[in-house]
């Protein structure tokens, strides 16, 4: 149990802006509890909000605290929570939906309307020292899994998602689109399920090479070849979110295929509707996760995805914004942030 009523925070006070804040440290209610956080990964979004302020509907309009990947360790509990759980290393889903909803009692509670999602206005996040969740999104991790593997178990469930929807099974072929932390996750999971070729794009030469270290079987460079005219694949994955990466990556689907956009770019774009149409493939999106903690762990625990490589950068409270700005180093994948 922590013995302070105050925390230190960084907190984004405007777009590019950053500042430490004294904030009090939150109290779990029933059925949550209260973390210590140790390490926290830096995501796409999170640089979006801070480069940018907002993402589509999303508006960032009062100061507000980044991260939501995260892990960490139990040192208090709320009412109906079983005490013996303090102490606890954790992994954390950063989700708290209303549970009552249509959407989630469907069980797709990651499309709850009244979702609470750390780092997502005006719901604050994990760039501080302390957290509250509900006591069953705090995931127990095994003492070989590290604190930072614990936090990237967040993406990580972002590409299970992905591969769920994908429809990737033993043999399966995948094209993906984007080399930085999510493509190169995205490519790990779809050889942990099992993908026997897992064809991986980008323009940058040195991210190319990261995809073959972690499963890519080929990667090509999109400014050199035509995408569309490769042998077709079974599911396209757009980490991207630029417009040409999926209008190829869409047609070289081949038929009765899956897409799956998971890449933050423009709001709308062109789309090669007729070879949709015309070969039945299915188009979606992937927005969060829902129950991938589990698979996540058993990923990781088993040897199957490996997340510890990917981290190439650590900062503390001070730095956070040298966090952010990692993602303009190409040799940057994953960069994490220790708030004690």
């Amino acid at each position: 149990m922590t013995t302070t009523e105050t925390m230190r925070a960084s907190v984004m006070t405007g777009p590019g802006s950053l500042v430490i804040e004294e904030r009090p440290v939150p109290v779990p209610g029933p059925n949550q509890v209260l973390i210590e956080v140790a390490a926290v990964g830096v995501c796409g979004s999170d640089v979006h909000y801070y480069r940018h302020g907002r993402i589509g509907d999303f508006v960032v309009n009062d100061p507000m605290i980044l991260g939501h990947e995260l892990s960490g360790r139990i040192t208090a509990v709320g009412e109906g929570v079983d005490s013996g759980r303090v102490g606890q290393r954790v992994a954390v889903e950063p989700q708290h939906p209303c549970r009552r909803c249509k959407q989630c009692k469907a069980g797709r509670y990651n499309l709850c309307p009244d979702m609470k999602f750390y780092a997502t206005p005006p719901i604050d996040g994990a760039f501080c020292r302390y957290v509250i969740i509900d006591e069953d999104f705090a995931y127990a991790v095994p003492d070989s899994m590290s604190d930072d593997a614990a936090a990237l178990l967040e993406p990580l469930s972002v590409a299970i998602a992905t591969m769920r929807k994908a429809g990737i099974v033993p043999g399966s072929s995948i094209l993906i689109a984007g080399a930085g932390p999510i493509g190169v996750i995205c490519a790990q999971a779809a050889k942990a399920f099992g993908a026997s070729r897992i064809v991986v794009t980008d323009l940058v030469p040195s991210r190319r090479e990261k995809a073959l270290k972690f499963g890519a079987t080929e990667v090509l460079d999109p400014a050199q070849v035509d995408v569309s005219a490769i042998e077709p694949v079974d599911a396209f994955v757009d980490a991207t979110g630029v417009a040409v990466a999926v209008q190829s990556g869409i047609k070289a689907v081949g038929p009765a295929g899956k897409v799956v956009l998971v890449g933050m770019g423009a709001d709308e774009y062109p789309l090669p509707v007729s070879h949709i149409a015309n070969l039945e493939i299915t188009v979606t999106g992937v927005f969060r996760y829902t129950d991938t903690w589990p698979a996540a762990i058993h990923l990781v625990n088993s040897g199957a995805v490996d997340l510890d490589s990917m981290v190439t950068g650590r900062y503390d409270l001070e730095h956070v914004a040298d966090a952010l700005d990692s993602d303009t180093d190409p040799a940057s994948l994953k960069s994490i942030v220790n708030p004690s």
